[in-house]
């Protein structure tokens, strides 16, 4: 790594960079419930004193994907107060903005605004916490660029392949060449990276004269076969990788020995595992860039709560503890509390230099009572510490090595051998879906779905609140199936289908297994499921809102059924939600009239008929045989539901009664059904005729009257 000598000069970028700040962590807990916004003020605050040129974020910004709205608040609030002034902006864009912040509707950077006045500007990606999510596909992050206080970068929105645009940014004779790349699942994007579906795009002139600065949310370290994205992935041409994700803080620049591009790891500016990796002193980096040159600044954070950590393995002391000792759990407390005092006194001498830290540190001593010792009560041992630590409920953690003994001429059978994560690692939900299956016993194992696109679907259920997610991914593979079975067995007749059901779940499972085989495929079907979901539940927000107005609008549709008879009726959302207005059958004409009434003529069986005239709904407690054989009848049974007969009282007008379409049909004619009903009020009104009391009414029956009053 190269050094600057001259740091001020007018060729020089001053760039702030952090990672991971979580914004919203623990934001209901007493104690620890302030400590992300206080640490993030401290940040604008090193990057308005040191005069930056711009802050760079890598990912997780907020903690939660739909973070509060005190959290929201409270990151505007220190935006404005820290980035929003009138020192200028000392460099310029040099690429198409329009192609960087394509997904925006303000497609420029926020300090080029007529209407803001920006004197720091924040670039930042999305991470896995705060990642774009929705029918819609928005964040929080898009919030903050839509108010102009923040510049969202870095956003893929295809999964099929990623062209990474670089914002060209040039101070004096400096050249930046700024890449980002927001959160992408780490299976995925490892098998776009193999499969070369993966460009990072280069300026065409001058080359070699950019500085090349790459933004990246992803696991560094290996989780799992292709759950980490390697370093050898990246391009050889980048001269610096800020990585993100990544909570540990290795900030200095470490240079990869193959690509030969540098590695800085700025870590997160708040505790959020109890782990050894996060007990490293936090710090965030001043980054100087001077033609290809460059020097990383640490930069320690003051206000960031204090973490000890500290193991213990009772077997290792065993001139202190015997475990035939019947008082030997009394022993194990003392020597814990012993331990816990010395780490109270370590906390205490740090915070006397450094006035701005928080008064109670956190304190973590992980112990090993492998070897026949038992635990004791965690809870009656944290009351001790009440006032004194920050994380009095999570002091202690008993754990016990499992011993692996080793055998010799047996065959072990590792799929019933569940790994236990160790503590501070991330545990995924689609890998906790995948363990479950593969452990489980014949009978609960899937035979229609894939384990990979249950882990997928449940994930977006527990992490980003798609309540239709589980089940829209089975109606979608469901109706697949199906379609894969009837060309199959095109000539099926209803008679032998139990007779070939052994047919049909062999195709059934070979079906499964290509889909297994094939990851794009199925990489696709859970995309479009999800996108089902989505549009599923946008369709739900909208109805409940239209459902919210209908209650100041007279909506009277012509033969509806009876009210009372409840989900048996089509139309029982809009007449439901009017009936007060109905029953006084003020200003509506006698076709209107006549149909608001109960419909007493009506039969269930005929009512039925008429209004659930839609096929079945696959997935919901029937068999794939049995919507088979309903495919076959619908075709036939749908002639016969085309209308339905709606009579109404004997008392009514001669011409109310009606022939009414089918439901699918009385959806398509709302609208005109509505402007009838507004004329025929004003027909009524000139009339003269007054419905405003109940009494005079002469279309609203006894019973009806009785329960309006």
């Amino acid at each position: 790594m190269s050094t600057i000598n001259s740091q001020d000069d007018e060729d020089t970028f001053k760039i702030l960079v952090a990672t991971d700040i979580h914004l919203g962590y623990l934001e209901k807990d007493p104690v620890r419930g302030n400590d992300t916004f206080v640490t993030f003020n401290e940040i604008l605050d090193h990057a308005q004193k040191n005069e930056v040129d711009f802050v760079l974020l890598g990912g997780d910004l907020f903690h939660d994907n739909k973070p509060s709205r005190k959290t929201v608040h409270s990151c505007l609030e220190s935006l404005r107060k820290y980035c929003m002034g009138d020192r200028p902006v000392q460099f310029e864009i040099l690429s198409d903005q329009a192609v960087n912040f394509h997904y925006s509707k303000f497609p420029w950077v926020n300090y080029q605004d007529e209407n803001l006045n920006i004197s720091i500007p924040v670039f930042s990606i999305h991470g896995n916490h705060d990642d774009p999510t929705g029918a819609d596909a928005l964040c929080a992050l898009d919030v903050l660029s839509c108010a102009g206080l923040l510049n969202h970068f870095g956003r893929s929105t295809s999964v099929e392949k990623i062209d990474i645009s670089p914002i060209l940014l040039r101070k004096g004779r400096t050249k930046i060449a700024l890449y980002g790349l927001g959160a992408i699942p780490d299976e995925r994007l490892y098998r776009m990276f193999v499969n070369k579906q993966v460009t990072m795009l280069r300026p065409k002139e001058d080359e070699d004269s950019w500085f090349n600065l790459f933004v990246i949310h992803q696991n560094r370290s290996k989780h799992g076969a292709t759950n980490y994205i390697p370093e050898q992935f990246l391009d050889d041409f980048i001269n610096l990788v800020v990585w993100g994700h990544e909570h540990e803080c290795k900030i200095a620049p470490f240079q990869n020995e193959q690509q030969r591009f540098y590695v800085s790891q700025p870590g997160s500016s708040v505790v959020t595992s109890l782990s050894p990796g996060e007990a490293v002193k936090k710090h965030i980096g001043l980054l100087h860039v001077k033609g290809k040159k460059m020097k990383m600044e640490k930069i320690a954070l003051e206000t960031v709560r204090t973490f000890h950590i500290e193991d213990i393995v009772l077997a290792d002391h065993p001139d202190l503890f015997n475990a035939d000792n019947p008082n030997v759990t009394q022993a194990i407390q003392a020597f814990c509390m012993e331990k816990v005092e010395l780490m109270l006194d370590t906390a205490e001498r740090e915070r006397l230099g450094n006035p701005r830290q928080p008064e109670k540190p956190i304190i973590r001593l992980r112990v090993d009572y492998a070897g026949g010792f038992e635990p004791f009560s965690v809870h009656r041992f944290s009351q001790k510490y009440m006032h004194r630590v920050a994380n009095p409920k999570d002091i202690i953690h008993f754990f016990r090595h499992r011993e692996q003994k080793e055998k010799k001429d047996i065959d072990l059978n590792f799929g019933k051998l569940v790994s236990r994560p160790a503590e501070g690692t991330t545990l995924r939900v689609e890998d906790l879906v995948k363990q479950y299956f593969q452990t489980a016993e014949k009978k609960v194992q899937l035979s229609l779905l894939t384990e990979r696109g249950m882990g997928e679907a449940v994930q977006e259920f527990v992490d980003k609140e798609e309540k239709d997610a589980i089940e829209e991914l089975v109606k979608f593979q469901l109706e697949k199936t199906q379609r894969f079975l009837k060309e199959r067995r095109t000539d099926a007749v209803e008679e032998k289908i139990d007779e070939e059901e052994l047919f049909f779940f062999i195709q059934v499972r070979k079906f499964r297994e290509s889909r297994k085989k094939n990851t794009e495929e199925e990489d696709k079907e859970v995309r479009e499921a999800m996108i089902r979901a989505r549009a599923h539940r946008s369709e739900g927000e909208v109805l409940v809102e239209a459902s919210s107005d209908e209650d100041s609008v007279d909506i009277e549709m012509t033969g509806t059924s009876n009210p009372s008879d409840g989900p048996s009726s089509t139309l029982s959302r809009g007449r439901g939600r009017a009936r007060g207005r109905a029953r006084g059958a003020r200003g509506q004409n006698s076709t209107a009239r006549g149909s608001s009434r109960r419909g007493r003529g009506t039969t269930s069986q005929e009512s039925a008929s008429g209004s659930r005239s839609s096929k079945p709904v696959p997935g919901k407690n029937m068999s794939i045989l049995d919507v088979f054989r309903s495919s076959k009848t619908d075709h036939s049974s749908n002639s016969f539901q085309s209308y339905s007969e709606d009579i109404i009282d004997a008392d009514s007008d001669p011409e109310d009664t009606s022939f009414v379409p089918s439901s699918s049909k009385i959806n398509q004619r709302l609208p005109a059904t509505s402007s009838l009903s507004k004329r025929g009020s004003q027909s009524q009104a000139s009339r003269g005729v007054d419905f405003e009391s109940d009494e005079d009414d002469p279309f609203m029956s006894p019973a009806t009257s009785r329960r309006t009053k």
